[in-house]
């Protein structure tokens, strides 16, 4: 078997976490040993995942491999293309500045801000009454 050429990247939003692998082929993409169409029935996050694909017009050259774990379905996909815009970059970095201009690298750092004491959530406090 000859030398496998592969891109990864990891992606990463909210909780969910992606690693990408992308190899030269026809633009077949797998999540989690899954069609992709199987994974996300829904074409709205579809399209999230195609971005990065669509900017660097590179739709039908790469097979994509993904294993993404966490999060809920919205989370996962935007961790995909995370992963799928830093897989990329490995490829070629001349793509860097359509990708960032695109906003595909930023990590989305938006999480769940912890409980705290003496409180019912993060900032909701408990009912207060005087008497």
């Amino acid at each position: 078997m000859g030398m496998l050429i592969q891109y990864y990247g990891t992606g990463r939003r909210k909780t969910a976490t992606a690693r990408v692998f992308l190899r030269p082929g026809d633009g077949n993409i797998t999540v989690n040993k899954r069609t992709f169409e199987g994974y996300f029935p829904n074409e709205t996050l579809r399209m999230i995942i195609r971005q990065p694909l669509q900017v660097t017009e590179t739709l039908g050259k790469f097979d994509v491999l993904v294993n993404v774990a966490g999060g809920g379905i919205s989370g996962q996909a935007g961790a995909i293309r995370h992963g799928l815009a830093r897989a990329l970059l490995q490829f070629n970095i001349e793509l860097r500045r359509r990708l960032k201009k695109a906003g595909f690298l930023t990590r989305d750092p938006r999480m769940k801000e912890r409980k705290k004491y003496g409180q019912k959530g993060a900032r909701k406090r408990f009912q207060f009454s005087k008497r």
